[in-house]
């Protein structure tokens, strides 16, 4: 049996084929397996990330940045689990590592004994010619030649990024790669990626889970290259562990430098003063104490042509929906 694992992070799921003869399977045979994984801690007892127990045979190593500030101390924490996970990576397995990521560059040389695969738009491997700023349309080039165009319904140079680094893990477990170039234009996202909940009013209602700085960053970056001068309005719930520690407070206000109005959650049991946050967006930014209150914000603010996109991690209360029904009432 392979196991593969691929980003984003959480949750993990082994499955084994039970022996022939048992139920309606006749001899088993070997199955292939995505699992997403990330460093997030096993249980109460057992303090070892979550991905160390899954064996895989392939793993991508996406991405690394601080966060989890509820488990780790700092970054190095973090790395240190990782290379924990590369060292239960086998020799005859495959390690698909992002090139555009120095901390990822550090783990490998705390040392890799399996063979390395890069990826990266602008250097790997496995990277990318964007036809325009948006990730909608891009050529797949391995090595120096190129493999076949991708054009989809994704935005953004971190799905670039996804796709690249699922194209490379699949050659490695013996995929065509053109057959993988050619069915991302089928590719449908993950419920509560940038989706877009419905319009009314000219406007277009979005509910993203981005709930890093960095992830705020780019999703923003990738609606900015879609619509151009079009307003992006943002509705942000600090909802993570580390967001509502403030792990992340000084990094927030540049991560909406896309957006022309940002609306904060504020709730009274929130830990840090958002305004950190707000003051520092040169009058885009408000604070709101309920969902209630931030819905009717953004509800004074937004007119015809604007994009608006709720961000959280957690239910935020239905916002999307609930705000979508304001503009049609």
């Amino acid at each position: 049996m392979r196991q593969f694992e691929t980003p984003p992070s959480s949750g993990a799921a082994r499955h084994l084929l039970p022996p022939a003869g048992e139920g309606n399977l006749s001899p088993a045979v070997p199955a292939d397996f995505v699992i997403e994984a990330d460093e997030y801690d096993t249980a109460f007892f057992d303090k070892r990330s979550k991905f160390v127990h899954y064996h895989a045979q392939i793993a991508i190593l996406n991405n690394l940045e601080f966060d989890h500030a509820d488990i780790f101390p700092d970054v190095a924490a973090i790395q240190r689990q990782f290379h924990h996970l590369v060292r239960t990576v086998p020799g005859s397995g495959r390690l698909i590592v992002n090139a555009e990521d120095a901390r990822l560059a550090e783990v490998l040389a705390m040392g890799a004994w399996t063979p390395v695969t890069t990826f990266g738009i602008d250097g790997g491997y496995w990277s990318a010619r964007l036809h325009g700023a948006d990730g909608s349309a891009f050529t797949v080039v391995r090595g120096d030649h190129d493999v076949g165009d991708v054009r989809w319904s994704l935005l953004g140079r971190h799905n670039v990024m996804n796709a690249l680094a699922a194209i490379a893990a699949a050659d490695a477990g013996g995929v065509d790669a053109r057959a993988a170039v050619a069915a991302l234009a089928d590719f449908r996202s993950a419920k509560r990626r940038m989706e877009l909940v419905g319009s009314a009013g000219g406007i277009d209602v979005y509910d993203d889970f981005a709930h890093h700085p960095t992830a705020i960053a780019t999703t923003l970056a990738g609606l900015r290259a879609k619509v151009g001068a079009a307003r992006i309005l943002v509705g942000m719930e600090p909802r993570s562990n580390s967001m509502r520690a403030g792990a992340h407070a000084d990094e927030l206000a540049p991560s909406f430098g896309d957006a022309d109005a940002v609306v904060f959650l504020q709730r009274p049991e929130l830990a840090w003063d958002a305004q950190r946050v707000t003051a520092t967006l040169g009058g885009r930014g408000r604070t709101a104490a309920t969902v209630t209150e931030l819905i009717a914000l953004l509800r004074d603010q937004a007119r015809a042509g604007d994009r608006v996109v709720f961000m959280s991690n957690g239910g935020f209360e239905n916002a999307p929906r609930r705000f979508l029904a304001a503009l049609k009432a």
